[in-house]
């Protein structure tokens, strides 16, 4: 387990916390593997009856990759093979989790942490939340199951605005688009996630459990995973890929070329 990923258990409610505020709560390699684990504990939990996830302080759920660790972590095809070997690993077990996941989202929800809210059956947001996916801004490619999950939620129309914009939206636009359930003021934000998590818990976990199963079958659509994996390998293989890694590490802005 990580340090950086904190697990602990009250009472119904099983929490997975974020533990990165220096950087926003972004999720670094590490983080990554420790979700499996964690999810894995409470799944086997009996008394366990929902999962919430959260992001440690006042800043951010997660604002997104650690990109800091890009260059160690991601600097060659077989590290980039292996972090999203990893990365998806904690995803599949996300989405794939058979008990209700909740997300309770304050601050910054960024790229890959707008990824793993999407992967929850309900995203809760405080009024100061932020959401949005830069990937046009760093020249990187977004994986077509990532994509899926945000065309599912919020349909094509908007996903094109989320991807190709790559701006911010606040939480009241989230929540039109239905990227969100609910929006409260910061204050009842925990308050608030407690009342629905009580909710839940008093349900049959049965249930609960086809019927999280059910729906995931009959939303399943095909796709063609072979040429949107070619697209995702050419945007790694790009110039500008390098020149978005070196433009964060400087701190400037991106040029990129095209190419």
């Amino acid at each position: 387990m990580s340090e950086r990923l904190i697990d602990r258990k009250e009472g119904a409610l099983g929490w997975i916390v974020f533990n990165n505020p220096e950087r926003r709560n972004a999720i670094s390699l590490d983080m990554w593997q420790a979700i499996p684990p964690a999810l894995a504990k409470f799944e086997a939990d009996p008394e366990v009856r929902v999962v919430v996830l959260a992001g440690a302080g006042d800043k951010a759920f997660v604002s997104g990759a650690d990109i800091s660790q890009f260059e160690k972590e991601r600097s060659s095809e077989a590290a980039v093979k292996r972090y999203d070997a990893i990365g998806e690993a904690a995803q599949a077990r996300l989405a794939g989790c058979e008990k209700p996941v909740i997300a309770m989202i304050r601050g910054y929800c960024i790229g890959g942490g707008l990824n793993i809210a999407l992967l929850c059956d309900l995203r809760i947001a405080a009024d100061d939340a932020r959401f949005a996916i830069p990937a046009a801004k760093l020249g990187l490619g977004y994986r077509a199951s990532s994509m899926k999950k945000l065309v599912d939620v919020v349909g094509a129309a908007y996903a094109r605005e989320i991807m190709i914009t790559a701006r911010q939206f606040s939480a009241a636009e989230a929540k039109t688009m239905g990227l969100v359930h609910h929006v409260v003021p910061i204050q009842e934000l925990e308050t608030f996630t407690r009342k629905v998590c009580d909710q839940i818990a008093a349900n049959a976990p049965l249930t609960m459990r086809a019927a999280k199963r059910i729906i995931g079958e009959v939303s399943k659509r095909n796709y063609d995973a072979a040429a949107c994996d070619a697209w995702v390998k050419e945007c790694f293989a790009s110039e500008d890929y390098a020149e978005g890694r070196r433009a964060f590490m400087e701190k400037r802005k991106p040029h990129f070329r095209g190419r």
